[in-house]
C-alpha cells in the first residue's frame, strides 16, 4: 500500500477539527516533506519520526515521503501529529498490518527520539471532539490523567509507538481509560458539590464589616468589585477570600475549565482534581494587554480565560497600562474574547468575576486619619484618570476601606480568628446562586436589559429612588441597570429558603452606597 490515511485533530482556541494524515511513499531521491500549513514544530517532526521510527526497530521507507495534513488550509502546530505521521509511514510501508478499523480511531501523540510517546497539550478538548464523532482515541499515557471528567469517553493510553503497533496487530491490548463516574458520584453524597481543600477564611480578616459586606454581595450575584484603601488596610486579604465564598462548581462548567487548562498549561500538567477548583489569577501590573485578553501569532488564551468562572484580582489597578485595561471592557460586558489574525481566529471563553484594588492617590493616605495626604491636586487628577469612565461604569461595586482601628484590631483578638469561620456566609450565597439559576438561568451580574427588566422585582418606592439618584450621582443607563443587578443580589441575600422578595428601597439605598466609592 502506497498511500495510508490516519485520523488525528489540530487545536484552534478550545476546538479540535479533524486533521487527515495522508501519507504516500513514492520512488525518488530519499526525502521526506509535509504539507498543509504546517507549523515549525510540525516540519520538525520529520527528525523526531525518522529517529523514532528506527530506534523501534521499523526500517524508513527509501524513495519520496510525502505527508499531507488536510485540509490544507487549517494552520497546524505542536508535536501532536507525530503519532498519526509515524503510523501512516508505516502502514503505506506495510511494515504495519493492522488488525482493526483505522478509520473508527485518532492518534494523538508528540514522539521522543527512542520511541516514547510524550503528553501534548489541548489532550481533553481533542478527547471531546473524538468522543461526538463516535471515535476512539489513542494518546499517551501522560494525558490520561486530564480526561477524567470526560463522559461517553473510549480512549486507551499508550506509553510508546511500539506498544500502539502491537496493539493494532492485535498482539497487546493497550490501557483503557475509565469513562468519567456520573456527576453524582464526582459531586459526592453530601450535597451539590464535594468539599473543597479549605482556603482562607473571610473571619481571618480584622475589622472592614463593609469591605467583607461588599464581598459576601459579589460572591452572591457574579458582581465585579473594586476596592480602594490605604496600603495595609486589608485589600489583598479580601480579595483572596472571595473563592472560598463561591460554591463549587458544577460538571458543566468544571469541564469548560479543565479544557482551557488543557489548552494553555504546560503538556501533562492539565489534570485536574474534583472537584475542580475554581480559579485565581492575579497577574503583576507589568502586564501586555496579550498576556490578559489573549493573542500572539497563536492566538494563546490570556489571564481573563484563564480566570472563567473563577476571580481575575488585578491588584494595584491604576498601575497597570491603561490600553490594557481599555481592553477588558469588552470581556467584562459579554463573558468572551475574540482573538483575531492573518488566516486564524480564535474565540474563548472569559466570564470571569473582576475584583481590583488601589490606593486612593499616589502616596495612598487620602482620607486616612492617621497619616496626612502629600499629594498635589495635579498628581491626584493624573492619577484618577488612569482609569477611564467606561471602565469604571463596568464595576458593579466600589468600595472604600478604612485603616482598621485599635478598638476594632482588641475585638479581634480578643474574639480569635476561629471563633467564626465562613461556612454560613457561603451557604448563604449558594442558595442565592440556587435562586437566581432557577428563577433566570443565570446569575443577576449576566442578566441583559430585557431578562432584567423581567425578573429584577424592583418596587415603585426603590425603582422612584434608583431613578433620582441616577440624576444626582450622574449615573449613566448601563450604571442604573448594574444598580438594579446589585439590589436584586442583596434581595436574594434575604430572602428565605424556598422564598423570594421583592428589591425594596433599602435594598436600592445600599446598591447605590455600595457603588459610591471613587466616581470617577
Amino acid at each position: 500500500m502506497s498511500v495510508a490515511r490516519v485520523a488525528c485533530r489540530a487545536q484552534v482556541a478550545l476546538q479540535a477539527p479533524p486533521v487527515s494524515v495522508e501519507v504516500h511513499l513514492g520512488s525518488g531521491l530519499p526525502s521526506f516533506s509535509i504539507v498543509g500549513l504546517a507549523g515549525p514544530e510540525v516540519k520538525e517532526s520529520k527528525e523526531r519520526v525518522r529517529a523514532a521510527l528506527v530506534n523501534s526497530g521499523f526500517e524508513l521507507p527509501a524513495g519520496r515521503i510525502t505527508v499531507n495534513l488536510a485540509p490544507a488550509d487549517l494552520p497546524k502546530d505542536g508535536g501532536r501529529f507525530d503519532l498519526a505521521i509515524a503510523l501512516g509511514i508505516l502502514v503505506a510501508a506495510g511494515q504495519l498490518q493492522p488488525r482493526v478499523e483505522l478509520a473508527g480511531l485518532e492518534f494523538l501523540g508528540e514522539l521522543g527520539l527512542g520511541g516514547e510517546l510524550r503528553p501534548v497539550r489541548g489532550a481533553l478538548p481533542t478527547a471531546a471532539a473524538a468522543a461526538a464523532a463516535g471515535r476512539g482515541l489513542v494518546l499517551p499515557a501522560g494525558n490520561a490523567a486530564e480526561l477524567r471528567l470526560l463522559p461517553g469517553l473510549r480512549a486507551c493510553a499508550a506509553a510508546d509507538l511500539l506498544q500502539v503497533c502491537r496493539a493494532l496487530e492485535g498482539r497487546e491490548p493497550l490501557t483503557i481509560i475509565p469513562d468519567a463516574p456520573p456527576a453524582a458520584a464526582l459531586q459526592g453524597e453530601s450535597g451539590p458539590g464535594a468539599p473543597l481543600a479549605a482556603g482562607p477564611e473571610l473571619a481571618d480578616i480584622c475589622g472592614q464589616a463593609q469591605g467583607k459586606r461588599a464581598l459576601l454581595v459579589a460572591a452572591a450575584g457574579g458582581h465585579s468589585l473594586l476596592f480602594v484603601g490605604p496600603p495595609g488596610c486589608g485589600k489583598t486579604l479580601l480579595a483572596q477570600r472571595l473563592p472560598a465564598l463561591l460554591p463549587p462548581l458544577p460538571a458543566h462548567e468544571a469541564l469548560e475549565v479543565a479544557m482551557i487548562a488543557s489548552v494553555s498549561h504546560a503538556a501533562g500538567s492539565a489534570a485536574a482534581p474534583w472537584p475542580v477548583p475554581r480559579p485565581f489569577r492575579a497577574p503583576h501590573h507589568s502586564a501586555s494587554a496579550g498576556a490578559i485578553v489573549g493573542g500572539g501569532a497563536r492566538a494563546r488564551a490570556g489571564e481573563v480565560t484563564l480566570a472563567h468562572r473563577g476571580v481575575l484580582f488585578l491588584d494595584e489597578l491604576p498601575e497597570f497600562d491603561r490600553r490594557v485595561l481599555e481592553a477588558l471592557r469588552e470581556p467584562l460586558e459579554s463573558g468572551q474574547v475574540a482573538i483575531s489574525r492573518a488566516g486564524l481566529q480564535a474565540e474563548y471563553p472569559a466570564r470571569f468575576q473582576l475584583v481590583a484594588a488601589m490606593n486612593p492617590c499616589p502616596c495612598g493616605h487620602l482620607g486616612d486619619p492617621t497619616r496626612a495626604c502629600r499629594c498635589p491636586p495635579a498628581q491626584l487628577e493624573r492619577y484618577r484618570a488612569r482609569l477611564s469612565g467606561p471602565l469604571l461604569d463596568r464595576v458593579d461595586l466600589r468600595v472604600a476601606l478604612q485603616p482598621v482601628s485599635e478598638a476594632e484590631l482588641a475585638e479581634h483578638r480578643r474574639r480569635g480568628s476561629g471563633a467564626a469561620n465562613g461556612s454560613g456566609l457561603s451557604a448563604k450565597v449558594a442558595a442565592a446562586q440556587r435562586r437566581q439559576q432557577a428563577r433566570q438561568g443565570c446569575l443577576n451580574a449576566a442578566l441583559g436589559p430585557e431578562a432584567l427588566e423581567r425578573h429584577a422585582g424592583v418596587t415603585d418606592e426603590a425603582w422612584n429612588l434608583m431613578s433620582r439618584a441616577r440624576v444626582q450621582l450622574g449615573l449613566s443607563l448601563r450604571g442604573l441597570h448594574r444598580t438594579v443587578r446589585v439590589a436584586r443580589s442583596l434581595a436574594d441575600l434575604e430572602a428565605g429558603e424556598g422564598s423570594e422578595g421583592p428589591v425594596t428601597a433599602l435594598h436600592a439605598a445600599e446598591a447605590l452606597q455600595l457603588r459610591r466609592a471613587f466616581t470617577a
